[in-house]
């Protein structure tokens, strides 16, 4: 695969490098990424995603960019939104995972004499694993307006303040859902599972503001160095990934009556306007706003678990949201393509929107400096805060990593990392962690993962998104 160097940071792959390729494909990485990029089938699928039809602009992956099911981890297009197609294999299976970010006005020294007993006080109030649920006693007839409100149907159940709802990317909710387009199987494995963090990669972790990158975003954002924040990475959990299951079985009888032929069936689609597609649309609506309140349930239950370990409440501990943001979604957007502004259905598949300064979607507190963009890393390394910048709306559809962005399979790492490894690398940086199944430790250990420091460089030296603070953990909580 012939692949042309932009920059020392940016490659791409020609749409005439392979039969029916519609777009070029940009890599965002430097070489040391790209390489390891090419050791799975990563660009192979950004250059089946460019043979779709209706794509509006480049193929992008990010330099967190991995294989997925059908469409990178790390990958964004973007669809015309009249001509254009919408793809559940290029949303993902975890609608609207996503990350959170809590503020508080504690300091390292405070939180240090009580990790321990916080660390047990979170795992006990936010269950995790797989298949953890937690009982709130919510009916179905609460799940359906839990997927069609989202967080402000939670905020007036008592979990959480109207405060929160300017915090997080939709103010909470996606307009249009529906719940009559979610199966009897989605409502099911939904109605439990709110307010869990699940298993896989998904975590909470308390950590430090170890540096800060820019004083002026830092001051706007309410960040400084040695501060306690909490960050919280899961999604729409058994409810989102139903949904995603259903729709991909049901495109299979539209792909054979609309004679579509796919380079690969997992890049299964709908046009935009058919009913298929609205249909998903408006169920994968319900998966965001799912998720979205899942993350406000366990954001009250960490506010709790801080007031029960330290005595206080948590609007006297400053625990304000950052802010939240969605990986893995399809959203109607307006962008400038080609020299004119068009609205197109941008798929975000482990990549995180990033908008610069002005953007109305922004949060008025955020306007003038841009929107916060969350970028966790692996188990015991450092994650960041960043500032979406203008780079990002001229060329990646107002778009960043994600995180960093696995380099083994959970196979391989169970065979070469034994958990005393990860143990041992934890304890002696002083983090704190409590985890319910002993391989996941391997599984989800730092080694597995690429550099989250080489991966922000990278977002940075595209001016997609400026380094705000570099944040440390000092506990993790796992399924």
């Amino acid at each position: 695969m012939d692949i042309a160097r932009i920059t020392d940071d940016k490659f791409m792959i020609k749409k005439d490098a392979s039969p029916g390729m519609n777009a070029n494909v940009v890599l965002y990485a430097s070489k040391l990424l790209l390489d390891r990029m090419s050791k799975d089938h990563t660009m192979q699928q950004a250059v089946n995603a460019a043979t779709l039809p209706g794509l509006s602009g480049d193929v992008l992956v990010m330099p967190d960019g991995h294989e997925g099911y059908g469409f990178p981890i790390g990958g964004v297009m973007a669809f015309d939104s009249e001509n254009g197609i919408v793809s559940p294999g290029a949303v993902g299976f975890d609608v609207n995972c996503g990350v959170r970010l809590i503020k508080t006005n504690l300091k390292e020294d405070e939180v240090r004499k009580k990790i321990a007993q916080l660390s047990d006080t979170l795992f006990k109030n936010i269950p995790s694993g797989v298949g953890s649920k937690l009982q709130l006693g919510l009916t179905q007839k609460d799940l359906e307006k839990v997927a069609e409100q989202g967080v402000q149907y939670m905020i007036d159940k008592g979990f959480g303040a109207k405060e929160d709802l300017w915090r997080i990317e939709e103010n909470g909710a996606m307009e249009n859902a529906d719940f009559s387009k979610v199966s009897k199987e989605a409502k099911s494995r939904g109605l439990h599972e709110l307010g869990t963090l699940g298993a896989g990669n998904h975590f909470l972790e308390v950590q430090k503001v170890d540096r800060i990158l820019s004083e002026q975003t830092a001051k706007a954002y309410g960040l400084y160095k040695d501060q306690i924040v909490v960050m919280v990475h899961t999604g729409s959990r058994g409810f989102g990934h139903q949904i995603c299951s259903d729709y991909l079985r049901s495109l299979t009888e539209y792909q054979k009556r609309n004679s579509i032929r796919l380079v690969d069936q997992e890049l299964s689609y709908a046009r935009i306007g058919d009913k298929e597609a609205d249909d998903y649309l408006c169920a994968m609506k319900c998966a965001v706003n799912y998720a979205f309140a899942n993350r406000q349930i366990i954001t009250n239950s960490i506010r709790r678990s801080f007031e029960e370990t330290f005595g206080r409440s948590s609007d006297s501990m400053g625990m304000e949201i950052l802010y939240d943001l969605s990986h893995n979604i399809a959203k109607l957007e307006e962008h400038e393509i080609g020299g004119r502004r068009r609205k197109v259905y941008v798929h975000r598949k482990g990549a995180t929107r990033a908008f610069a300064k002005g953007r109305e979607e922004i949060p008025k507190q955020y306007r003038e400096v841009g929107q916060p963009v969350l970028i966790p890393g692996s188990m015991g390394t450092a994650s960041y805060v960043l500032c979406g910048e203008e780079g990002a709306m001229k060329e990646t559809f107002g778009s960043s990593c994600h995180g960093a962005g696995r380099l083994m399979s959970r196979h391989q790492a169970l065979r070469e990392i034994p958990a005393s490894r990860t143990f041992d690398s934890l304890s002696s940086k002083g983090i704190s962690i409590r985890i319910r199944t002993r391989k996941l430790v391997s599984e989800e250990a730092e080694w597995t993962y690429k550099d989250i420091d080489e991966v922000v460089r990278v977002v940075e030296s595209n001016k997609i998104a400026k380094a705000v603070s570099r944040n440390v953990p000092i506990a993790v909580i796992k399924g």
